[in-house]
């Protein structure tokens, strides 16, 4: 499976906001990452089942300015939005197994995250 999501990958970590819920401090995701998140949901194929079985995503992010990111934040936005949208059941190391392949690069004029999903054995 191939899905392409367009506009500059943001990560969920960076500038998040802080809030108190029943005297507990917990940590909300920016609202570039909401809006971001949002977005990419019209890229997301509709699929009867998430995929449950292990494999290995590929990821090519292909950033809008050569500032550095740190790609294992990268890479977590985007398994948690296959996960949102049900392309994955879930994101832990039995089904995610490997990132074999991916990377970040830059282009300026067409920011985006190339993702490819191929089933492996174990």
């Amino acid at each position: 499976m191939k899905i392409t999501m367009l506009g500059n990958p943001v990560t969920k970590k960076n500038h998040g906001q802080i809030i108190m819920c029943k005297g507990r401090p917990i940590m909300l995701p920016s609202k570039p990452y909401v809006e971001y998140e949002r977005k990419c949901k019209q890229y997301i194929p509709q699929i009867e089942k998430p995929i449950d079985y292990p494999i290995n995503l590929r990821c090519i992010y292909y950033m809008e300015t050569r500032r550095k990111t740190d790609l294992t934040n990268l890479l977590q936005s985007t398994c948690d939005i296959l996960v949102k949208y049900g392309i994955l059941q879930d994101d832990n190391y039995s089904i995610v197994s490997s990132f074999n392949g991916t990377k970040a690069l830059y282009d300026k004029e067409n920011p985006r995250v190339e993702i490819e999903i191929e089933k492996i054995d174990i």
